[in-house]
């Protein structure tokens, strides 16, 4: 594995990409052994950037996982295009590029294991959240942590590969300022503060390089109930909108296999695919 300090600015890191990679050299993860660790101090979207480096057509193309950790993001992005608001060291926000042996359509539920993952992570701290389908991390029914997955195809290859490019962002603290900026309730993990993030990033991309590696091997059938486990909504009423409007109406029951999302409604139960759809708890 090797590390490597960056910056776009003359802003100084202060995250290590050098410790990081050291904390992953000392463990038994052989996974995780495989991915360059990066930091800059400041980037507009560390998916942005991996992104570029996945398809880029000369030389710089990527041939290894590859996790880049930024200090601070200016135009970070969640579902949909919308903003990922932050202010420097507010948040852990970091993307990882990695290969699958699997088509496109055959990572579905790839957002949702990922949030099984980053959950299960933060239960190592002590720390209880929920998921919310199909990418988010509540803790006390506020966002948390957000997680966006772009893809691309590997063309180098005649095999059916995708890289994917995983970004995660973790609320570490909420400034007021910040905090009237967002319009609406989020959470944090502030108590994380008082820990290295070097071993916090360690300890996360352990974790999310033998879950993919699993999830390439098998899908997202090992995830399922693990998944569902972690369902904030199980049981109670909610609404899947289109651009504001109701598609349906329910009951929350959990995922299946596919990573789609299941719901008893008065017709019956119904299986949504994620897409642009948005998922509202009617209260």
């Amino acid at each position: 594995m090797c590390a490597m300090d960056a910056t776009e600015t003359s802003l100084a890191t202060t995250i290590s990409a050098q410790r990081i990679a050291a904390l992953i050299a000392s463990s038994s993860n052989e996974n995780a052994k495989t991915v360059a660790v990066e930091v800059v101090a400041e980037t507009g979207s560390t998916n942005a950037d991996l992104l570029a480096r996945v398809t880029a057509v000369d030389g710089g193309r990527l041939v290894a996982p590859v996790l880049l950790v930024a200090e601070s993001q200016t135009a970070g992005r969640g579902r949909a295009g919308r903003p990922w608001q932050t202010t420097r060291t507010s948040a852990l926000t970091f993307s990882l590029a990695w290969k699958f042996n699997r088509p496109l359509h055959a990572l579905i539920g790839l957002p949702l294991a990922v949030g099984v993952v980053l959950a299960e992570a933060l239960g190592i701290f002590g720390i209880d959240v929920e998921l919310k389908w199909p990418n988010d991390v509540l803790r006390d029914g506020a966002k948390l942590a957000g997680i966006l997955i772009e893809t691309a195809q590997d063309k180098s290859t005649g095999a059916a590969a995708t890289w994917t490019v995983i970004g995660i962002g973790v609320n570490l603290t909420m400034p007021p300022d910040l905090q009237q900026r967002i319009g609406r309730a989020v959470a944090d993990v502030s108590e994380l503060l008082t820990h290295e993030r070097e071993r916090l990033l360690a300890i996360l991309l352990s974790a999310l390089a033998d879950a993919l590696a699993d999830f390439d091997a098998r899908g997202f059938a090992p995830f399922v109930a693990r998944w569902n486990r972690l369902h904030a909504y199980t049981g109670r009423t909610v609404r899947i909108l289109d651009d504001g409007r109701v598609l349906h109406e329910g009951v929350a029951v959990g995922v299946d296999e596919q990573g789609c999302f299941l719901m008893d409604t008065a017709s019956g139960r119904v299986a949504v695919t994620a897409g642009d759809v948005s998922l509202r708890l009617q209260e």
